[in-house]
């Protein structure tokens, strides 16, 4: 959730990001975390191979050149529009991903991996033992060769690490250790993530901090010093109960070391506002329904603004996301719709998006290809609508913080 991705970017299954957004365009490189785009490379026509020479089905291995080398491994099974297809980035773990949509047609072989936004395309040779292609992941093509591989010649693929059990579900956990700093100066990430039993935030605010753990928009935060949204900080922590936690007690961990080392006193009251308003469309959802357990954290990845990847997200999560990070005032969830989803949203920012941190979006362009606005976009993409409207909402009252206790 960037050299400058929002973590592990080719699946990153183990470092679950809950809310984090990367203030920088990325491409498959770095570790959860957020060089330069590369410039557009055309895919090399290559005479397909005839089916004498064994179709596609095997394992093909390549390195990208993406600020670091990284060795991907690709499974592909099937053929024509039955083609599957997993992938393995092994310098980066041994979890693999598999893609949403692949197709071999023609000598031609595509795969997608919507949860990271990725796409490679690329021709098989003659002799059928290489596809010379690009893969191409929030705007950035990159070339990649993939080579057929031989039991002498594939590379090991490494053990997946061994998966966290589940914290007891009605553990209420706290932190047991937590250590707070002050972010350091030009730090560019900005993330909220677990990774195992480790949660660590870079480069956020107090008053994020409450956003995300109060599911509350930053202008549902009242009476608030201004140290609050101007100061930043790193936390690394760890729970005081084994296992891996589910949102709702890592959201309690997070409002409890607020309490402790904030000293955060506050009181909740309604107050009139302009909200808005998201609900499904006359045209219908278009959003594909997540395989979550109930301790899977949902997560938002930004490949550069106005490209967000979401997986395993509910829309309450989705809501959450949008007025904590995206929008400048609260989001009331109207879908009634239940249960978690994955999708990719891509649309051309605004300038009163993003909290108005003077971070600009791409800039306007005529061309056909071109992402809608944000409003457009959430129709179009995701078969909802969002809305303007005025509404009572919760207030948060801060009654009483500090800067946070020596560690």
């Amino acid at each position: 959730m960037t050299s400058n991705s929002l973590g592990k970017l080719l699946g990153g299954p183990r470092v679950r990001t809950v809310a984090a957004v990367v203030m920088a365009a990325g491409i498959v490189c770095g570790s959860r975390a957020w060089t330069q785009p590369a410039p557009p490379t055309q895919v090399m026509a290559v005479q397909a191979a005839p089916a004498a020479k064994g179709g596609i089905e095997g394992t093909w291995q390549g390195t990208l050149h993406a600020g670091r080398d990284l060795r991907l491994v690709v499974k592909i099974t099937g053929d024509g529009a039955a083609t599957k297809a997993m992938m393995y980035s092994i310098d980066q773990g041994g979890d693999g991903i598999a893609a949403s949509s692949a197709s071999f047609t023609g000598g031609t072989l595509t795969f997608a991996i919507q949860m990271i936004d990725g796409k490679y395309e690329g021709k098989l040779a003659a002799d059928g033992k290489s596809i010379a292609g690009t893969w191409t992941q929030g705007g950035s093509p990159l070339p990649l060769v993939l080579e057929r591989t031989t039991p002498e010649t594939e590379w090991s693929i490494p053990e997946p690490a061994p998966k966290i059990p589940p914290m007891a579900a009605d553990a209420n956990p706290s932190f047991e250790v937590a250590t707070i700093k002050p972010t350091a100066p030009g730090e560019q990430r900005r993330a909220f993530v677990v990774q195992g039993r480790s949660f660590k935030t870079i480069n956020m605010t107090l008053v994020s901090l409450i956003s995300i753990s109060y599911g509350v928009q930053e202008k549902q935060i009242v009476n608030a010093p201004d140290w609050m949204a101007a100061e930043h900080f790193d936390i690394d922590a760890e729970p005081d109960v084994p296992g891996s936690p589910n949102k709702q007690q890592l959201m309690t961990m997070v409002q409890k070391l607020l309490v402790d080392r904030f000293q955060l006193k506050f009181h909740k009251e309604k107050r009139d506002m302009s909200a808005y308003v998201l609900s499904v469309s006359k045209a219908g959802m278009k959003m594909t329904k997540a395989d979550a357990g109930p301790n899977d954290l949902p997560g938002f990845g930004m490949g550069g603004l106005g490209t967000l990847r979401v997986f395993r997200a509910n829309m309450g999560d989705f809501t959450e996301f949008l007025q904590s990070t995206v929008l400048d005032r609260p989001v009331v969830n109207q879908t009634g719709l239940e249960g978690r989803w994955n999708f990719t949203l891509k649309w051309t920012p605004d300038e009163t998006q993003f909290g108005g941190r003077g971070i600009n979006g791409p800039p306007p362009s005529d061309a056909a290809d071109a992402a809608p606005p944000l409003f457009t976009a959430i129709q179009e993409q995701l078969g909802l609508k969002l809305e303007a409207q005025k509404t009572a909402v919760d207030a948060m009252v801060i009654d009483h913080v500090d800067h946070p206790s020596p560690n």
